[in-house]
């Protein structure tokens, strides 16, 4: 088995909490997000309390997913960052692209929706392999 460095797995998880809640935030993508699925961003600003629950299974499928990704990099031996960005987007690709496209043609999730979490997914499969290969 590759051995997995627990630390490096802990700071992409952080790095890609951090980086989710940008991406969903009012600097970025928050208001179109909410307004793409019916709601309003500015009525959702003034109730906006993140219950803790949520951040906690937020943070540990941040850290299963470095978990997994480290992993990855460890069985397939790479310490190459463009090796590792290439995994990334090779993993990105073959998973979140391919549901994300079944949730729009099946689901009728709106396209718009499906590509801010694409970009969310993109962000998080670049970032977490960077990082392990990093503190190899």
């Amino acid at each position: 088995m590759a051995p997995v460095n627990y630390v490096a797995v802990l700071v992409a998880a952080v790095a890609v909490f951090v980086l989710g809640w940008l991406w969903y935030s009012p600097l970025l993508f928050f208001k179109p997000w909410m307004r793409l699925r019916g709601l309003d961003p500015e009525a959702a600003m003034k109730s906006a309390k993140m219950p803790v629950g949520k951040l906690v299974i937020e943070f540990a499928r941040c850290f299963v997913l470095a978990f997994v990704i480290a992993r990855l990099i460890g069985l397939l031996d790479i310490h190459s960052y463009f090796i590792a960005i290439h995994s990334g987007l090779f993993l990105w690709l073959g998973f979140p692209v391919v549901l994300l496209t079944g949730s729009v043609i099946w689901d009728n999730v709106p396209w718009k929706v499906a590509a801010i979490h694409a970009g969310d997914w993109l962000v998080k499969l670049v970032v977490i392999p960077v990082i392990i290969c990093a503190m190899r």
